[in-house]
């Protein structure tokens, strides 16, 4: 049984993404000669999916759907993992988590994923939006400079910001605004406790439902003195990103989410993770992304997509803390013969999945030991060889390559003497 192979992701368009070959999807599907992929210029190529989920499967170079494979091929998968994720179909060969290359031209909705429970009930009672019943945790690392918005910043921040914009405090009833700056600054109440989850609830739920008439108005103002530059220092810091979104979604009530959110810039080879229920928005840049299984999202500002407010407001945690909550600590990826020296793991809270970043100068080599589960890779830069097993099997791999390699198979890691290689493998243990 072959352990390690290519296989065949799959690009998608959507109205976010960037245009043409400036796309990092459309560059790699163009590298590696991606079937059936012909280039239009004038396209978005906003995402690259490498996995089993159901939507849009990878395929082996045969043909075969990656999950069909795995199903025939359960060691590839490992025994341990197909009975820690036996729940989400592992037996079936389907993989626990999604991995993804992201091209962000415009800014993606003002949106959250459930959990568990919450996409449970969200698939039994809409199939048809929410497609699948699993949670959606996932971790986003930067290839070039990415910009987010991701979970509340802190309460003091946001009430500074509330009494600075009066078109932001105009959407506030005067009695959730008062109760909210009560508990905000407030130094002896707990921001992770009740009552200040219920007062962020309030003045979230409060701007996410503003009629139209309310807001549209304050919107119109808010800009008008932001492209004055006419902005308080408690609302500075935001300016730039009020005018970015509303050039992309004039009129659209997210754009006050500018005011709520933690905007963020992460630089290659930085990353953050985002647990179900906390609020985010990708700006731009390009990333990989890795998930648990699942395509559920939630939507609530800054999309022409369905959009679902009162689950939204409903399903999020209310935590709300500086943006470095969300940053995920790197850690050598190491062996019991020692870290590997080019290689970096990223490694949520969470079983579904860990990700490592090999990055490799011109004519280095570096061991990865054997992982007890299933891994994805593809190559983000670069060119070289991956080899393995007793008989020193191996496999030449170029950016954009796409290649499976399966549970407890040790990798020797090569880059090409002329360039150097860059590859982010995603994969999955039963710890």
């Amino acid at each position: 049984m072959v352990t390690v192979f290519k296989i065949i992701p799959t690009t998608q368009k959507y109205d976010w993404g960037k245009i043409g070959l400036s796309s990092k999807v459309a560059q790699y599907a163009v590298a590696c000669k991606l079937p059936d992929f012909t280039l239009d210029a004038n396209a978005p190529y906003a995402e690259l999916w490498m996995g089993t989920h159901h939507t849009s499967p990878s395929r082996l170079l045969s043909g075969e759907k990656l999950s069909e494979h795995l199903a025939a091929h359960p060691d590839l998968m490992g025994a341990r993992v197909v009975e820690r994720f036996k729940d989400a179909g592992a037996k079936e060969g389907n993989l626990p988590f999604l991995f993804k290359v992201l091209a962000i031209e415009k800014a993606l909705s003002i949106q959250t994923h459930p959990d568990k429970e919450m996409a449970e009930r969200l698939h039994k009672e809409r199939p048809d939006v929410y497609k699948d019943s699993n949670h959606k945790p996932e971790m986003a690392l930067a290839l070039t400079p990415f910009q987010a918005m991701c979970g509340f910043v802190p309460l003091a921040q946001l009430a500074a910001r509330l009494r600075a914009a009066p078109e932001f405090a105009a959407l506030v009833p005067s009695a959730i605004a008062s109760q909210f700056f009560s508990v905000a600054e407030d130094s002896s109440v707990d921001p992770t406790g009740p009552q200040a989850k219920a007062a962020l609830k309030d003045v979230f739920a409060a701007v996410m439902t503003a009629d139209d008439a309310l807001f549209q108005p304050q919107l119109e103002k808010l800009v008008k003195r932001c492209e004055a530059g006419d902005v308080h220092d408690a609302e500075r810091d935001v300016r730039e990103l009020v005018l970015r979104l509303h050039s992309q979604f004039p009129g659209d009530i997210g754009v006050f989410c500018a005011f709520m959110l933690n905007h963020l810039t992460l630089n290659p080879g930085e990353a953050i993770f985002l647990a179900a229920g906390e609020p985010h928005a990708y700006v731009s840049g390009d990333i990989v992304e890795c998930m648990a299984t699942s395509d559920n999202v939630i939507r609530a500002g800054l999309t022409p997509k369905l959009r679902d407010v009162p689950n939204l407001v409903a399903g999020l945690t209310y935590n709300a803390a500086p943006a470095s909550k969300h940053l995920v600590s790197s850690q050598p990826f190491s062996s019991p013969a020692g870290a590997a020296a080019h290689s970096t793991l990223y490694d949520p809270p969470i079983p579904e999945f860990a990700v490592v970043r090999a990055a490799l100068p011109a004519g280095a080599r570096e061991t990865h030991p054997p992982v007890d589960g299933p891994s994805i890779a593809i190559v983000t830069e670069g060119r070289g060889a991956v080899s393995w097993g007793a008989q020193g099997e191996r496999l030449e791999v170029a950016q954009g390559e796409v290649f499976f390699v399966g549970a407890g198979v040790g990798l020797e890691i090569e880059a090409a003497q002329s360039a150097g290689l860059v590859i982010h493998r995603a994969f999955v243990e039963a710890k």
